[in-house]
């Protein structure tokens, strides 16, 4: 597995913005795919934001389209979130994942369900709250 480790994480007020960052241990196959995904207070681990780490596509959930900006710096070894306008329902500990060929395609801004990431972070917290 690739070693993943997310930094950036902290309490905001609405409207803030953060940058989550994601260190990965090293670039191959595993990381054919990678994204973040948040899991909220009561609810299901869901993803919102996809990269396809050759080419540099992104996907992104409805509900943080415009908001949110997944970026990577191959050179630097690190995967980034950047979060914007942020909304108390963005509240969640969020993780960074990555995948091999065969286990990306998870669906965005969903409970998730079937095709999920090889590899995972440990998570780190996004509090929204005035």
């Amino acid at each position: 597995q690739v070693q993943l480790m997310e930094s950036g994480g902290g309490s905001v007020q609405p409207g803030g913005s953060l940058r989550l960052s994601c260190s990965v241990s090293e670039y191959s196959y595993k990381t054919h795919c990678m994204g973040w995904f948040r899991h909220p207070p009561e609810k299901e681990r869901e993803a919102v934001a996809t990269i396809y780490t050759s080419t540099g596509v992104t996907f992104y959930a409805d509900s943080v389209e415009g908001r949110f900006t997944i970026s990577q710096d191959v050179a630097k070894k690190t995967m980034y979130l950047q979060i914007d306008s942020l909304r108390p329902e963005d509240t969640a500990i969020y993780y960074c994942a990555a995948a091999e060929p065969s286990r990306c395609g998870w669906p965005l801004g969903q409970p998730l369900r079937g095709v999920s990431p090889t590899s995972w972070g440990q998570g780190t917290q996004v509090t929204v709250s005035s």
